[in-house]
Order: structure tokens, then sequence, then C-alpha cells
């Protein structure tokens, strides 16, 4: 068990590794040696959610995220297959512990009379200053 948060734990039988070759510089060692990982993550058929949280992890994996429904984390940044799985579950499990926080909920408020009247009196100040600034023309207006 993978224990993301206190009140959810991914079973390793959930996740599906796919060793490929990576892709950019490297020589020899990126030309025959499958060190990249893809990591899958079928996030429907996981009982470790309630459907807000799937939800708001659907909505979190933007692109990563397949039509199946299913998550997928390319990992290849680095040369060896163990740091490669490493740094794709360290992903994919910061992911979820991101979709597992509930988002503060907005409650609307009001501006008090006490700051509706110094925006107005500022707002007065700022014109009295640009009225100064003009050009004066002889008569008030």
């Amino acid at each position: 068990m993978i224990r993301v948060t206190p009140h959810i734990a991914l079973d390793e039988s959930e996740l599906v590794e796919q060793f490929i070759r990576a892709s950019g510089p490297g020589g020899q060692n990126v030309n025959k040696v499958a060190s990249a990982v893809q990591l899958r993550f079928d996030v429907d058929a996981s009982p470790a959610f309630d459907d807000e949280t799937r939800r708001r992890l659907k909505a979190l994996a933007g692109r990563r995220l397949s039509r199946e429904g299913v998550i997928v984390i390319t990992a290849e940044r680095f040369r060896t297959r163990e740091r490669n799985r490493a740094d794709a579950l360290e992903r994919l499990v910061e992911l979820i512990r991101r979709a597992a926080e509930r988002p503060k909920i907005r409650r609307p408020t009001k501006a008090t009379r006490a700051s509706k009247a110094r925006r107005r009196d500022t707002k007065v100040q700022r014109g009295q200053l640009k009225r100064l600034r003009r050009a004066y023309s002889g008569e008030d207006g």
C-alpha cells in the first residue's frame, strides 16, 4: 500500500508501469536502454477516492488524463529506471494530495460603511488634485 494521505492509500496493483526509451540527448545510453517510465493510474477504477476528490483529481490532471480516465505520467528526467520510477510515483502522489485538499469556500462579504466612505474621500481628494493641475482659464468650470 502506498500511503498518500491519512485517508487515502493506493494499492500497488492499481499502478501500471511501462519502461520506454527516453528522448533527448544521452548518446548510446539513451538509444539502447529503456530507462524512462510511463506510469498509468486508472482514476475511475480506484476505490480510494470519493466522488468529489475524483472530480478534482481529473481536473488537476489536465492533459495527463486520457479519454478512458487514466492518468499517464512520463518520467525521463534521470538516467536510471529506479530514479525515474520514484520520480513518476512522487509526481502522482503529489497530484493526488493536491486533489485531496478541499478548496476553501468563498463567502462573499460586503464592504463596510467606513471603507466606502474612505474610498469616496480619496476619490474626492484625487479629483481636487487633478482640478488644481488644470490650466487656469479665468473662470471656474
